[in-house]
């Protein structure tokens, strides 16, 4: 009878213990990291200050807009280099440009040996990884007529895809706007200011191509986890795409940047941005042409991701999808009478960064982020291996919390150049011991960045904090274990 008696107790023991226990581990269980799909939309010249979502009030792009809506949308994201070839080297192998000598338009591949990119580290995990258009640097418009390749990465992906496209030689109305003060050159090739209001729709053009695969690759692939890239080419120059993006905008009702008199007698020789109203010969009629021509290849580029973020609601894939959309670094719209990229000013080095995680709520960070931390963070939300070697920052706590800051700085280079951007403060260093120059500005009296400081004496121990500062991020950035 005790015998009995001791049975009994022994299994309601265990039998409490085992429903005790239940509940814990199905804590443990809802606390691991989901097995999301990540889609990643990457512009290609995009400042932010052309999305509705960022405040520009003609500019319309209503699906980046309802994808901020339901994202984070970081208003101090920063690319670490200032043209496409670093900047989409850098985020991709997860290093600085300078830790993998990556100032040219090439693939980190060599530099890197058989590290893992932020897709092939997914591919690794047993996902799907696929880019469509670019994403590793291609040329633009050179690459895309001819449907290339350019300096991709074959060992990032399961499957890749190329989306040529006429550019400049589509059919249509046309006007080179660079280096054309009488109005007589023709419609040119090239890296050069050139707008194209299109024949034909949007299937003509590389990015109409790349948001039709990219739909269909998400419907193929939507019973298994994902990793796509979908690389849009515009608003990169030549300013091409269907002439019904240009009709909202009328070039003769651009609004330029103020003119400020003397406005580069303190910058630097080397901060005078490559392309300039100056040496581009372009008079008031064409910046104005410029500027509307942007608005309508920033127009045609988001009628592309609204396409892409159609297909994936329809594939029942928005609450397993990390939806990311950015572009490889800022642009300049005549601030300063600068265009294009290149400049380590605002304009140029800051991107527009919005990040959309099933079950989080919309928000807006202030914080500091770079585009290195893209990496470790759809990892870490993935729940994928960590990989202590990478130069980012984890900075998904920021969706949960957006007040929260992650960096004090962030960073950013243009070959000769360097940026730290502070809360508070912009530094501008060209040459690694200044012998080019510097500039400081007060980003909070001088958003626009109008007045350089860095001579001003009541400012004298600020800038050489700043220099040491420097000297002390580009031996931070060279320590890794390549």
């Amino acid at each position: 009878m005790i015998n009995s008696v001791a049975s009994l107790v022994l299994v309601l023991f265990i039998a409490s213990s085992i429903s005790a226990a239940e509940p814990k581990a199905a804590e443990s269980a809802a606390a691991e990291p989901e097995a999301y799909n990540v889609l990643f939309i990457i512009a290609d010249d995009l400042t932010a200050t052309a999305l509705s979502c960022y405040g520009n009030p003609v500019c319309k792009t209503p699906n980046i807009d309802r994808l901020a809506a339901r994202g984070t949308r970081f208003t101090r994201a920063y690319c670490q280099g200032t043209y496409c070839g670093p900047s989409r080297a850098s985020f991709l192998s997860g290093y600085y440009p300078h830790a993998i000598n990556m100032l040219g338009y090439k693939s980190p591949r060599p530099m890197i040996g058989d590290r893992a990119t932020w897709p092939q580290h997914f591919k690794n995990s047993g996902y799907y990884t696929a880019r469509v258009g670019k994403i590793y640097h291609m040329g633009v418009p050179g690459g895309i007529e001819q449907g290339t390749d350019g300096e991709d990465d074959p060992a990032s992906w399961t499957e890749r895809f190329n989306s040529p496209g006429p550019e400049w030689k589509a059919p249509g109305r046309g006007e080179t706007l660079e280096g054309n003060p009488d109005g007589k050159k023709p419609v040119v090739g090239g890296n050069t200011f050139v707008v194209v209001a299109a024949d034909g729709d949007d299937l003509v053009h590389a990015d109409g191509k790349t948001a039709a695969k990219a739909c269909e690759l998400i419907a193929a692939h939507k019973d298994e986890p994902f990793w796509l890239g979908v690389g849009f080419v515009r608003p990169h120059v030549p300013f091409v795409s269907p002439k019904a993006y240009h009709e909202p905008y009328p070039y003769e009702k651009s609004v330029l940047p103020e003119k400020v008199e003397g406005d580069w007698d303190d910058i630097p020789k080397p901060g005078i941005n490559y392309k300039t109203s100056l040496n581009m010969k372009m008079d008031v009629e064409r910046q104005k042409k410029a500027v509307a021509g942007y608005y309508a290849a920033v127009a045609f580029m988001d009628a592309q991701v609204g396409k892409v973020l159609d297909a994936l609601t329809a594939a029942g894939l928005d609450d397993r999808t990390i939806v990311i959309f950015t572009s490889d670094h800022g642009y300049h719209l005549g601030e300063h009478d600068f265009w294009a990229k290149v400049s380590l000013h605002e304009e140029s080095a800051a991107v527009p960064l919005i990040v959309a995680v099933p079950g989080k709520k919309p928000a807006v960070s202030r914080s500091l982020v770079e585009m290195l931390d893209l990496y470790p963070t759809t990892a870490a939300l993935c729940g994928l291996e960590s990989q202590p070697r990478l130069q980012g920052l984890n900075i998904a706590p920021l969706l949960d919390d957006p007040t929260k800051e992650i960096r004090d700085t962030a960073f950013s280079v243009n070959g000769p150049g360097f940026l730290l951007r502070e809360d508070r403060w912009a530094y501008l260093q060209y040459g690694e011991a200044g012998k080019g120059g510097a500039e400081l500005f007060d980003m909070q009296i001088d958003p626009k960045q109008y007045v350089n400081l860095v001579d001003k004496p009541e400012h004298a121990s600020r800038v050489a904090e700043f220099r040491q500062k420097m000297a002390a991020k580009l031996a931070a950035v060279r320590t890794n274990d390549l």
